[in-house]
């Protein structure tokens, strides 16, 4: 459970908190959004200016969904539910599947279905989303569209093992893509919001389901690690920010707290900051072996996030936190944005803005305020 902050930290928030508010969010009402299709473009560049669109993906139009419905009812954001509408609509209109069901991955640039495969990630992204979207507005339409996705995963993307699928043709043949790590964390965050916004007795029992199979197929006994594939894949690897951002979604649970799962990423918190976290800038790396070795130096702005949010869940931490708060500050976040990625040694190494990240930024936020009570 979070503890007591003192003080100390408030000044820091308040400013990333207006960074956020004042900067972040007008980039996605402004230049990032196309009118024309009433979608966020995919990224802006270093100067605000939309890259030349390839292609609009669903998940980026759930994720900004997610972001407009948590600022309805906050004071000075009256627009945040007209925006939230548009996204909602855009999603039906541009991304669902009339003839399959489910969504599209993708469309192109003028709005015609581009990658027509099913993947659990959107659909998850979809369930987060609407699930916290209809929270806010409580229209029937919405928990409708909730309802057809958590009806989608559990017809079509489940096996009998408690997992699901990570990618399905689009009329719902199989790939053999098998069950990946980051789309079924996203699906228990997705499960969550669902649960934390209605009663569901169906939706509680895949989360148990996916957290036993998880800990069975996912775990590394030796660090309690959750591997980004089954335990035993080849060429397998771990991520600390997703240490982290399991350990908070396990963590702010009464459903999944005292679980095994929630016992091992316990664990995993303490190896993942010994090998992945650098004590002295707090940078997060990217990609890990499991004996340690960093594999990808890579420093992401979602991981600095997550383990920022993470760290209000660990007693002790409020050091700790004042440091990741200013790294995060310092680092990543700018007079015109934010860094999304610095390399190994700290430079820029990647200048564009995708549009996916301030949902990052909007959940580790509210993470935060939580900590503050």
């Amino acid at each position: 459970m979070p503890i007591a902050p003192s003080s100390a930290l408030k000044p820091q928030l308040n400013a990333v908190l207006t960074h956020f508010n004042d900067l972040i969010v007008p980039l996605w009402q402004g230049p990032g959004w196309n009118t024309e299709l009433a979608l966020p473009y995919e990224a802006l560049d270093a100067n605000h200016q939309p890259l030349a669109p390839q292609r609009y993906r669903a998940m980026a139009c759930a994720r900004q969904l997610y972001l407009f419905a948590s600022l309805i009812g906050e004071p000075g954001q009256a627009f945040a539910e007209v925006r939230a509408a548009a996204l909602f609509r855009s999603l039906q209109q541009h991304f669902h599947d009339a003839e399959y069901g489910g969504w599209f991955y993708s469309i192109d640039p003028h709005g015609k279905p581009l990658d027509k495969r099913k993947d659990l990630y959107t659909h998850a992204f979809i369930i987060f989303a609407c699930a916290h979207y209809w929270a806010k507005v409580r229209e029937p339409l919405v928990e409708s569209v909730l309802n057809a996705a958590l009806e989608v995963v559990a017809k079509r993307f489940a096996t009998n093992d408690g997992l699901y699928e990570a990618v399905l043709e689009r009329d719902w043949s199989s790939l053999d893509s098998g069950p990946l790590q980051n789309p079924l964390m996203h699906l228990a965050e997705g499960f969550l919001a669902t649960l934390a916004v209605r009663a569901d007795a169906a939706v509680q029992q895949a989360l148990l389901a996916l957290a036993t199979a998880m800990q069975q197929r996912f775990i590394d006994r030796q660090h309690g690690l959750m591997m980004e594939k089954p335990v035993g894949a080849v060429d397998n690897w771990f991520e600390p920010g997703h240490q982290f951002e399991w350990f908070f979604l396990l963590e702010s649970s009464p459903v999944l707290r005292g679980t095994p799962l929630h016992a091992s990423l316990s664990r995993a918190f303490a190896y993942a900051e010994q090998t992945g976290v650098d004590n002295t800038s707090g940078a997060v790396s990217g990609m890990l072996a499991l004996n340690g070795v960093v594999r990808d130096g890579t420093q992401r702005i979602w991981a600095q996030a997550e383990y920022l949010r993470a760290l209000t869940l660990r007693p002790g931490s409020e050091a700790l936190l004042q440091r990741q708060l200013l790294a995060l500050q310092q680092r990543f976040l700018h007079a015109k944005g934010w860094n999304e990625c610095l390399d190994a040694s700290g430079q820029v190494s990647r200048w564009d803005m995708p549009s996916t990240t301030p949902y990052h930024l909007a959940t580790c936020y509210r993470g935060l305020l939580d900590y503050f009570g």
